[in-house]
């Protein structure tokens, strides 16, 4: 699976990073939004794993942009944060067409449950 993980932080991509890589996929950190989003327009990636909360270029900057440019990849976004989105914002978010929301930190198993599910709606 070709998976883009868009965090401000190293080190939680560096984890991410890490437990996905253990089941061969191919995994590609970015730290920056604005440089995800041009990965996300010129790569084909299987999932998107995107917090909301960044400097500069927010991950719902990122989504609004992918959706504009490139809606067709908006469904493999999992949006992950540690902030406590209120329903509201989910759902504002899950209007937009995103596959879910997932609180940091998340588990491998987790990870691996919303991959299959994915899978299985391609």
């Amino acid at each position: 699976m070709n998976i883009l993980h868009v965090d401000d932080s190293p080190e939680i991509c560096q984890l991410y990073a890490d437990m996905l890589s253990m089941d061969n996929h191919h995994v590609e950190s970015i730290n920056d939004g604005k440089e995800g989003l041009d990965l996300a327009l010129k790569n084909d990636y299987d999932l998107i794993l995107l917090d909301v909360c960044m400097p500069k270029y927010s991950g719902m900057e990122f989504i609004h942009d992918l959706k504009s440019k490139r809606p067709s990849e908006i469904k493999k976004i999992i949006v992950v944060s540690v902030l406590e989105l209120t329903k509201h914002q989910q759902t504002e978010l899950l209007k937009l067409g995103i596959h879910s929301i997932e609180e940091k930190p998340t588990t491998i198993q987790k990870l691996e449950t919303i991959k299959k599910d994915m899978l299985l709606k391609k």
